[in-house]
């Protein structure tokens, strides 16, 4: 497979560092408005081409997929182009900055017949796949109640940098810097790990944000501090389940932290991934009884990228799909409703 990488920030790194290490595929291209920075990434990861667009880059098209790690606001135009030049297509999350676009990306690459895959990056933790099992096996019994939390501490720590300094944190707190706040960042990261690790999809959702006071007239030069950096959200599943949804960016001691507990009517599990390593316990069997929860060990499993690669060899589209994505999005989107109409929504209807 050759690969075009779209957009060479932070994240494009990532792609080309795991990319590259799949046998079978070559770096074809990479695309930076900025044609130093673009030459730049080409010269470091041995990459064949460096074009400052994507009209460029498709008009030479001698690739076969895209990796597309542009801005958010413009993986909707930039993917649309890739699929009418009949380009597959591996996202960066979320796939579009709303449901009504993510549905159309997904309508198009479909109707394409063209592969096209979200990189929900948390798909990768092995614990979170084993739990999903021990649902579809029915080892759990009916799934009763969930709960999951993504929690951060960017806020309170330095440990990733200075938030009041640096633009790459300032500008995930302002709205006018194209910021959704925590649930615009990591709801799609959580919910993920929700609906996939239970097996089931979000029916209903009620949520409430808040962005806290961060600076005097919270404004720190030009950013305007008024992106959610807090959100709890209740929902319901189309599989009869309840549950509780919440992140913060204020979680003192918790790094980068999802946890998803599950409770079914025949025992239980708990998924804590950290920036230090990830676990999965188990409650089942006799030990119900008892309330004794076990580690589980769990072996290594393919990345979204292995996934991807595997997909376009095969001409089939696997998860996390665009679809999916685009379900996720809506439930953002009906989540931020939510918060202005201070009524549930049901994303069936």
């Amino acid at each position: 497979m050759r690969l075009l990488i779209l957009g060479t920030g932070s994240m494009a790194n990532s792609h080309a560092k795991n990319f590259a290490e799949i046998e079978g595929v070559t770096l074809a291209g990479a695309v930076d408005v900025d044609a130093g920075r673009a030459e730049a990434f080409r010269a470091e990861y041995g990459i064949e081409r460096a074009f400052t667009s994507l009209e460029e880059a498709l008009a030479w098209g001698d690739f076969d997929a895209v990796a597309n790690v542009t801005p958010d606001s413009i993986h909707h135009a930039t993917t649309l182009q890739c699929i009418a030049a009949r380009k597959h297509v591996f996202c960066e999350k979320p796939l579009a900055a709303n449901y009504e676009d993510a549905a159309e990306m997904a309508d198009k690459i479909e109707a394409a017949g063209l592969v096209g895959m979200v990189n929900l990056t948390y798909r990768n933790v092995a614990q979170l796949q084993a739990a999903r099992k021990l649902v579809t096996s029915g080892q759990i019994g009916k799934v009763r109640h969930v709960e999951a939390s993504y929690l951060q501490s960017w806020l309170v720590s330095k440990m990733w940098g200075d938030w009041q300094t640096e633009s790459r944190w300032l500008w995930r707190l302002s709205k006018k810097h194209g910021s959704n706040g925590t649930l615009g960042d990591v709801g799609v990261h959580i919910l993920d790990f929700v609906v996939y690790g239970t097996d089931t999809e979000i029916d209903e959702v009620f949520c409430r944000l808040k962005a806290f006071d961060k600076a005097e007239g919270n404004r720190i030069g030009e950013y305007e501090l008024d992106a959610n950096d807090s959100f709890t959200m209740t929902v319901s599943f189309t599989n009869g389940a309840l549950g509780v949804v919440h992140s913060s960016r204020w979680a003192t001691g918790h790094v980068n932290e999802l946890r998803l507990r599950v409770y079914g009517d025949k025992g239980a599990f708990e998924v804590v991934h950290r920036h230090d390593g990830s676990k999965l316990l188990v409650c089942l069997g006799d030990d119900v009884e008892t309330a004794v929860w076990k580690e589980v060990e769990v072996e290594p499993v393919a990345t979204n990228y292995q996934r991807f690669v595997e997909a376009v060899k095969q001409g089939k589209t696997l998860e996390p799909s665009f679809r999916h994505a685009s379900r996720l999005q809506k439930a953002i989107d009906l989540a931020n409703i939510t918060e202005s109409d201070r009524r549930e929504h049901r994303l069936t209807a």
